[in-house]
């Protein structure tokens, strides 16, 4: 807090008072609120989100060794409409900030091989939930619900290495890595739309592939919203090429490793949660909708 304090009488910020939200601190004054976040950002990815106008971030008063700027008051919007307004953001982001690289093939070689095996593992833990729901004279309501419903996990895994194995043929002579500043942790809490959108929360932000943020806001959201819509907003953007559209399909469409803990309650709700999850994934990544986005 020293280090804050610093900045804060070196801007000439007087806190009147000090309010914990969440991960986050606000700093009251008599005129104005801030934002106090204790994580730094990578300098390097401010410097280049700079460098290609992408304007759609807080003005920082210090981001080198923790996060604070003003307090963006929002707007009230329907989370239906600010999810497709994210949805465009994140496209503007990753399309200002595309730049390409020279790539080893041993690159895409293991991580077709790390998602080979994790659908091997994801097979070998249901299979084992399932023996062991299948000993008892009596399984619980839960493992009842997971047994009816086992094709359904494994028809996915099946479904999950076809995709694999075409992604395999669409990657083995690439040359070329198509990268982004990743937002790294891109969800609805992380966007303020107010007199313009903005992006916040850039602690986690890095070099990487498209695929992984609109995978992460998949996971955060795929139950809360029409993901298809939020797909070809984004698309109208930015466009998967046809590998990160594979294993973009791959990614959402693994199940979930389901941890079977609380009430027969919670783990009946978990095992539904994951069951729809696949039923709307498995919606998203027909290939009469791939071809429609």
């Amino acid at each position: 807090m020293n280090k804050l304090n610093e900045v804060l009488k070196k801007k000439n910020i007087k806190p009147i008072k000090y309010q914990k939200k969440s991960n986050v601190t606000i700093i009251e004054t008599r005129e104005d609120k801030y934002v106090y976040k204790n994580t730094k950002i990578d300098q390097k990815v401010l410097e280049y989100l700079k460098s290609r106008n992408f304007d759609y971030i807080p003005l920082f008063l210090e981001s080198k060794e923790f996060q604070l700027n003003k307090y963006i008051k929002a707007l009230n919007i329907p989370d239906e409409k600010k999810i497709l307004d994210l949805a465009k953001i994140m496209g503007l982001l990753h399309s200002k900030t595309t730049f390409y690289t020279m790539v080893d093939n041993d690159e895409y070689i293991k991580l077709y091989e790390d998602l080979d095996g994790n659908l091997n593992y994801l097979y070998n833990y249901y299979t084992d939930l399932i023996n062991v729901a299948e000993s008892k004279v009596y399984p619980s309501p839960s493992e009842q619900l997971l047994s009816a419903n086992i094709s359904i996990i494994y028809n996915t895994i099946s479904d999950c290495k076809k995709r694999l194995e075409h992604y395999h043929h669409l990657i083995k002579n690439k040359t070329r890595k198509r990268n982004v500043i990743m937002h790294g942790n891109i969800n609805l809490s992380h966007f303020i739309e107010s007199e313009k959108p903005y992006l916040i929360s850039w602690d986690k932000a890095k070099i990487g592939s498209p695929v992984f943020d609109m995978y992460k806001l998949y996971r955060y959201h795929a139950l809360d919203f029409d993901f298809i819509s939020i797909l070809k907003k984004y698309e109208s953007v930015y466009p998967f090429t046809k590998d990160e559209k594979v294993l973009f399909e791959i990614l959402i469409s693994m199940p979930e490793l389901i941890n079977l803990k609380g009430s027969e309650y919670d783990r009946c709700i978990i095992i539904d949660e994951m069951l729809e999850k696949i039923k709307r994934t498995k919606k998203i990544a027909s290939p009469e909708t791939s071809k429609e986005r």
